[in-house]
């Protein structure tokens, strides 16, 4: 049955079965079906996390059967993790992308909806994290073990995903402090225009007044013929 996207059983089949020597294999088969379901939905928090939980307990139920030495299933649990930060990996660059154009377009981060797709952005390796964290609690006896030596290599910053969303989040904010500071010097300089429009308009309006005075005394000083002392002149 496909949960989230993902086939739980096809997956730990191959983990069951697999050998320490395909990890390569393993670990692309988890990046391709985590990421195949987060194309298939919503890149909420909520989505994201269902689907990293139904990859982990699937690696996890078939690393259990799997007969490997302990070692062995933690480089397997390992490279399912891997696959996961992988998969979350291109999430986070597809939030930046969409953020990006926001950005690129003017509109204020700080905007409710667009400031929560920001501390989403930020979140997405705790996902990862709970996921592993609610494998590890759920693991047997032969899993517990292995998850946590995996659980204890997980640290913030340590993944792709945590690393890269740190990274995209400072861009991002570095960009809206970027663009509220020429903002701010656009309406400075706005600001200084109509002031000094403001002050030449006193001396505009007072020549305007001068030619318009000047153009009153030519007209007084040049008579029209019909005028009385036009008259007594001719």
């Amino acid at each position: 049955m496909m949960k989230s996207g993902v086939d739980p059983q096809a997956l730990a089949e191959m983990f069951a079965s697999a050998s320490a020597k395909q990890t390569t294999q393993l670990r692309q088969a988890v990046y391709d079906s985590t990421l195949r379901a987060l194309q298939g939905r919503e890149l909420s928090l909520k989505n994201i996390r269902k689907v990293l939980d139904t990859v982990a307990q699937a690696a996890s139920a078939g690393a259990a059967q799997n007969p490997a030495a302990p070692a062995q299933v933690e480089k397997m649990l390992d490279t399912a993790v891997a696959g996961m930060d992988d998969a979350l990996l291109k999430a986070v660059e597809a939030n930046r992308v969409a953020l990006q154009q926001f950005v690129d377009r003017g509109v204020d981060l700080r905007e409710t909806q667009l400031k929560k797709a920001l501390g989403d952005l930020e979140k997405m390796e705790d996902q990862l994290f709970g996921a592993v964290k609610k494998a590890t609690g759920a693991a047997g006896e032969g899993l517990a073990g292995p998850w946590q030596q995996v659980m204890d290599k997980l640290a913030p910053g340590a993944t792709q995903t945590g690393a890269r969303a740190g990274a995209a989040t400072e861009q991002l904010e570095n960009q809206l402090a970027q663009m509220q500071t020429a903002m701010r010097e656009t309406r400075a300089a706005g600001l200084k225009a109509a002031q000094t429009l403001a002050e030449s308009y006193a001396a505009l309006a007072s020549g305007v007044l001068i030619g318009m005075a000047d153009a009153l005394r030519q007209g007084a000083a040049e008579p029209s013929d019909d005028s009385p002392r036009a008259t007594r002149r001719k």
